[in-house]
C-alpha cells in the first residue's frame, strides 16, 4: 500500500511558474514508478510526466520544454516544476503511483486525492 498526498498547487498567471509535491508514505515507495496526471473540468484523463525508479523522466507533448518531472528517493516525494504556465494548463492535478510502468496511461494502482492549478490569462 501507497499513500499519496500532493501539495503546492494554486493559482498563478500565464507565464508564471508553481512547484507540486506528491509525498508518498507506506510502502517503499523509491520502488515504484510515479507520475503525474491531470484532468480539465470536461476532458479526459491525461498523464502529464512520468519517472521511473531510475529516474528516466517521459512528458506529454504538450509540456515539454516547461515541466520537468523528478524525485528525490529520500524523501519518498516526486515533484512537477511547471514553468511557462499557459490557461491550457488549468486542472486538476494528481500523483500516481505503481510497481509496473504504465507510461502516460491512466491505470496506476495509488492516486493522491488531487489539487488544483488555475491559471489566468
Amino acid at each position: 500500500q501507497v499513500q499519496l498526498v500532493e501539495s503546492g498547487g494554486g493559482s498563478v498567471q500565464a507565464g508564471g511558474s508553481l512547484r507540486l509535491s506528491c509525498a508518498a508514505s507506506g510502502d517503499t515507495a523509491r520502488r515504484y514508478y510515479m507520475a503525474w496526471f491531470r484532468q480539465a473540468p470536461g476532458k479526459e484523463r491525461e498523464g502529464v510526466a512520468t519517472i521511473d525508479r531510475r529516474g528516466y523522466t517521459r512528458y506529454t507533448d504538450s509540456v515539454k520544454g516547461r515541466f520537468t518531472v523528478s524525485r528525490d528517493n529520500a524523501k519518498n516525494t516526486v515533484y512537477l516544476q511547471m514553468n511557462s504556465l499557459k490557461p491550457e494548463d488549468n486542472a486538476m492535478y494528481s500523483c500516481a503511483a505503481d510497481w509496473r510502468d504504465f507510461g502516460l496511461r491512466p491505470l496506476y494502482n495509488y492516486w493522491g486525492q488531487g489539487i488544483q492549478v488555475t491559471v489566468s490569462s
